[in-house]
């Protein structure tokens, strides 16, 4: 009862049990790092044996301090140096500490890299267990000599050490999982392990390091590894951020090898050995067709429609022989039929019964057996949605109306088809996009970024708002104007040059790859 009421002995427990905390992480970051190798069913039951050995083998070597006491007297000497019994094992135990340090590393850093995880190394649990009972007995041996040395009375002592033990026993878990977590925390607690074991070396070999420059050291690295945590945390935070469809588009087109690296960030030596060239694992119409499916869903109509200007359209007002010219004439099998302008859509005919209700009746009239009732889209429809509309449809044109109503554009099946593999140009169209020879190709302005982003093996050009979704767009965003011919603008080693303007818009022009600069030596 008098220890209860003495503040001597309440001081010396609370530093005793701070230092055998301490002095406890090494063995802490050991067990947490030999655990790692069992099943996980057996790890806690591998940490809680070993760390109550460790509570075992200290309160049976505080019960036997007179004989704790014979371990520093002298058994034999070598030259200089004399070595006792606890010189002895603290030597064992920093060679051993230092020999599973350094193998664990080699195992980590240069072992079999697909090795399955049942190979990887379930180890024995009798083999985990033994190796955790030998660095036991040496951080015993060290934590009982600095209780032995801090506090006088036996009862003070084991209660310090049940208490720390207690606190690790609690600890162990989070600290284990946080370990197996993060193969750099790994690393670090691998290296301070070395660090110990090479304390334990000289301290067996009777040259004292002060630990006090270990754990300067190691609290040190902590912080470094803190902020670094810290850090990535909030850059994964910030990436969760991004829609997940996004970011596993990303990394599948990543895998897929979607851009060419440029040679200019290559070693010479590298770039310049044929040897270590490989072939692509998927061809450029795979990697496009994958990037079209992948994007469809953070795509919008106005990126694939036919603009209203490309429309072609029936007049029901024109002759009926202009109309049924015109109808010849079309490749396309639906047709928008209107009165007057594209803002007065009567419905939607197909081209065959378009041409029979002529040939029938001598006119066009508004008709419901001819003509169907259109469909609408706002601009802001996503692809994947038009693309329910569409199947219910039956293979009718959607006209796409921006938030006023007014005529924007029209989207088939056809588009949907293109935005995924590529232009399938009608009779009347030529495609936007045509390679003249490595490094020159004519572009329609009506072309869609993303196609020729895939076609220029190149990225930045595409509107993250969407405020322009064509080639025309992009030039008209970065000339702040209408550009006349022969003007130019550049992207990274790209330069696009207008070849072609009418009053309203950019009809084409041609892009260039520019030679990469020679570096001055």
């Amino acid at each position: 009862m008098a220890l209860l009421t003495d503040p001597t002995a309440w001081a010396g427990l609370l530093t005793l049990v701070v230092l055998e905390i301490v002095l406890g992480i090494d063995n802490l970051l050991f067990i947490a790092i030999l655990v790692e190798k069992l099943p996980p069913a057996q790890r806690d039951r591998a940490r809680l044996i070993g760390l109550s050995l460790a509570l075992f083998m200290r309160l049976a070597l505080l019960a036997a301090i007179s004989w704790l006491a014979t371990l520093t007297k002298p058994l034999f000497s070598l030259g200089a140096l004399s070595f006792s019994g606890r010189d002895l094992i603290l030597l064992a135990g920093g060679l051993f500490l230092l020999y599973k340090a350094t193998s664990e590393l080699h195992e980590r850093l240069e072992g079999p890299p697909h090795a399955s995880e049942r190979s990887q190394g379930h180890a024995g649990f009798g083999l985990v267990v033994a190796q955790i009972v030998v660095l036991d007995a040496v951080f015993s041996l060290d934590s009982v000599i600095t209780a032995v040395g801090m506090v006088n009375d036996l009862t003070v002592m084991m209660a310090a050490v049940i208490i720390a033990v207690g606190v690790m026993l609690v600890a162990s878990g989070p600290l284990a999982r946080f370990v197996s977590r993060h193969p750099t925390v790994v690393v670090l607690c691998l290296s301070f392990l070395l660090m110990i074991g090479l304390s334990l070396v000289a301290d067996g070999l009777g040259f004292h390091l002060p630990k006090s420059y270990l754990y300067a050291a190691i609290g040190f690295s902590i912080l470094i590894e803190f902020f670094n945590q810290w850090a990535w945390r909030n850059q994964a935070r910030h990436l969760a951020q991004r829609p997940l469809r996004e970011r596993t588009a990303e990394s599948v087109l990543r895998l897929l090898g979607g851009r060419k690296r440029s040679a200019a960030g290559l070693d010479a030596e590298v770039a310049d050995d044929a040897s270590l060239a490989e072939a692509p694992a998927f061809a450029a119409e795979e990697r496009q067709m994958v990037s079209g499916v992948l994007t469809l869903a953070e795509r919008n109509l106005r990126t694939i429609m036919t603009p209203r200007a490309d429309i072609s359209w029936v007049d029901l007002e024109d002759p009926p022989e202009a109309v049924r010219i015109q109808l010849l004439d079309s490749p396309h099998g639906m047709l928008p039929v209107c009165r007057a302008s594209l803002d007065n859509v009567v419905g939607v005919g197909r081209a065959v019964e378009l041409l029979a209700a002529l040939t029938t009746h001598g006119r066009l009239a508004c008709d419901g057996q001819y003509l169907r009732a259109p469909i609408y889209l706002p601009e802001g429809t996503t692809v994947i949605r038009a693309i329910d509309v569409l199947r219910q449809a039956r293979g009718q044109l959607a006209l796409v109306n921006d938030e006023h109503g007014t005529l924007k554009g029209l989207v088939t099946p056809i588009d949907v088809l293109e935005a995924i593999a590529g232009e399938f140009p009608d009779e009347d169209e030529g495609l936007e996009i045509q390679k003249l020879d490595d490094g020159h190709w004519r572009v329609a302005g009506s072309a869609d970024l993303r196609q020729l982003e895939q076609a220029l093996e190149t990225s930045g050009l595409v509107s993250e708002e969407e405020r322009y979704v064509s080639l025309a767009g992009l030039l008209l965003e970065n000339f702040g104007r209408l550009p006349g011919v022969g003007e130019t603008w550049r992207h990274d080693d790209l330069q696009f040059r207008v070849e072609e303007v009418d009053a309203q818009r950019i009809r084409f022009a041609t892009v260039s790859r520019l030679p990469a600069k020679e570096e001055i030596s």
